[in-house]
């Protein structure tokens, strides 16, 4: 007699198969709940690929692409189905390295072939095909040595070296066709699954990748370029390869010698330069520049690096002013509300704009101006007596979401605005097929502060993420190209020393959370560096700001 096996999706509907059933048959009677195709099982709250098999009593669930978790999925598949593509059309000695995020996608380059439009469109044509095809996407579990070996077989060196440094006994590998890869996050079950994409061709061997987002499941955008941001980018690569470090092998290498101290100041000293560079620009414009405007998305530093700005400007007989937006918000009661019915305090409306403009305005034109000041308990803002008012050559400083949108400040003439995106655009990979994901910089920094500056747990600060992302990508990413300038605030050596604050943090997710999914591949992306120690960062390090000891606090 068949053995029968209960399951329990989403504490709502509990069904019965026989022992042994695939999770993809499964899968196909829960698929009314999910509006894409469903990629992966989660079990017990562990991520299983559809083709293992049902064998004891569980809670279940699925992911599609409109999930975080989902989304992470089908954009690691969708490489790899690049990566086989490359392969397929161009021969074996042709290697794709998948550089970083750009608008909606990944830039990637491939190198030992010839990359223009007309190959792209083969290139767009053979992913299609191996998407037609069906392909399983087969998760192997294997000894690291035996890893290495294959690795230095396929000569991809990167891969080699990376897992010179993993502790594991076993990795995972995944599988299709004839071709093995390493990816620390999981993938989809087939390529079936992985319908929709684009490929844009930009120059030099280099074209962007791009695929539904969890903003926009529904398809994916039409590419559009950030020249600013992709030029920030490449030069931010150009300075890792000159100090020698292009991916976490190469970090790893720093630490096994001792010697990320030096690397702790070369990164320190490219940050620095930035900010120097754009204090020169605004002296050199001091009878124009008034207000100084500093925008970008969470955890990026922007604190720090108007503090440190302040200083640049001061060395040079600049006398600046911080005015915080947040003393700006509107009387709690008067704040718009969202789709739920929540308070929605990121939106342009949560701030008094007319008093804002009003008080620059005056400044600007030699005024003295009290500031209020915002009472967060009691969710009214106040006044103190506190009062500025404008020589002839000083400046304002305003940093906040909403610092990059000329809404905020329609009151002031063009001129008059100085505008800074600031955000940690990493060069740095795990290897040429596994990207750092700037969100994850950002997310692991604000795990480490949340935890030492609120008390908030990391699984708290991963439950928040959702609607922090979705903020930035309405009140803050549509402006970035408005900027005068970018800062990159990514510190090079930042994900070991990262590790050694967040990873313990990680480890207290509990299993049956919502957000351990999440946790166990942060956990894994940070296996694959060496912990760094905090004790040679500087005081006023931007790195400071998250994991503590900054002199600006």
């Amino acid at each position: 007699m068949e053995r029968m096996v209960r399951v329990n999706f989403r504490d709502k509907v509990l069904r019965e198969y026989p022992a042994g059933t695939k999770f993809k048959d499964i899968a196909a009677d829960f698929a009314e709940y999910f509006s894409y195709k469903i990629l992966i099982a989660k079990v017990d709250n562990e991520l299983t690929p559809l083709e293992s098999v049902l064998t004891k009593r569980c809670d279940i669930d699925f992911y599609d692409r409109s999930s975080i978790v989902g989304n992470g999925i089908y954009s690691r598949s969708l490489q790899f189905i690049l990566i086989l593509a490359v392969r397929r059309l161009f021969g074996r000695d042709a290697k794709v390295i998948i550089e970083h995020s750009i608008d909606k996608g990944v830039y990637c380059e491939i190198k030992n072939a010839t990359v223009d439009k007309n190959a792209i469109k083969e290139l767009t044509k053979t992913m299609k095909e191996i998407v037609s095809e069906d392909l399983i996407f087969t998760k192997v579990n294997v000894l690291r040595k035996d890893a290495i070996k294959y690795f230095k077989s396929e000569k991809q060196e990167d891969k080699v070296h990376v897992l010179k440094y993993n502790s594991n006994t076993f990795v995972n590998l995944y599988r299709i066709d004839d071709l093995y890869d390493y990816f620390y996050g999981s993938l989809a079950n087939s390529t079936s699954l992985i319908d929709d994409f684009k490929l844009d061709y930009i120059a030099d061997n280099g074209f962007v990748l791009s695929s539904p987002t969890i903003y926009n499941p529904e398809f994916t955008y039409d590419y559009v370029h950030h020249k600013k941001l992709f030029n920030k980018f490449k030069e931010y690569s150009d300075w890792g390869k000159c100090v020698g470090v292009e991916n976490a092998a190469d970090l790893n290498e720093f630490v096994s010698r001792g010697e990320y101290g030096e690397l702790i100041r070369l990164a320190e000293a490219y940050y620095d330069s930035q900010l120097a560079k754009i204090a020169e620009e605004i002296y050199e414009n001091r009878n124009d520049i008034k207000i100084i405007l500093i925008a970008g998305p969470s955890s990026s530093g922007k604190t720090t690096t108007a503090k440190k700005l302040q200083t640049y400007l001061g060395s040079k007989g600049i006398k600046t002013h911080p005015i915080g937006m947040d003393d700006y918000y509107v009387n709690r009661v008067d704040t718009p509300k969202d789709e739920n019915g929540e308070y929605d305090f990121e939106c342009l409306q949560a701030i008094d704009i007319k008093l804002f403009n009003k008080h620059l305005s005056k400044l600007l034109d030699g005024g003295k101006v009290e500031l209020p000041e915002f009472n967060f308990v009691k969710g009214e803002r106040e006044y103190h007596g506190k009062t500025i008012s404008l020589a002839k050559d000083e400046i304002i400083i305003v940093e906040g979401i909403h610092a990059l949108n000329d809404e905020l400040t329609s009151a002031i003439d063009k001129r008059n605005k100085f505008k800074i995106y600031i955000s940690p655009l990493t060069q740095l990979n795990i290897d040429n097929h596994n990207r750092i994901f700037t969100s994850d910089t950002r997310r692991l920094r604000r795990i480490v502060r949340d935890s030492r500056t609120r008390g908030y747990t990391a699984e708290e600060t991963l439950k928040r993420w959702a609607k922090v992302r979705e903020g930035e990508e309405k009140y803050i990413f549509p402006f970035q190209d408005s900027a005068d300038t970018i800062v990159n605030s990514a510190m090079i050596y930042e994900i070991g020393v990262l590790k050694v604050y967040a990873e313990p943090l990680l480890y207290s997710v509990p299993e049956d959370s919502e957000v351990y999914p999440e946790a166990r591949r942060l956990i894994n992306f940070l296996r694959n560096f060496l912990p760094i120690p905090a004790d040679q960062i500087p005081i006023n390090s931007v790195l400071r700001e998250f994991v503590g000891g900054s002199c600006y606090e």
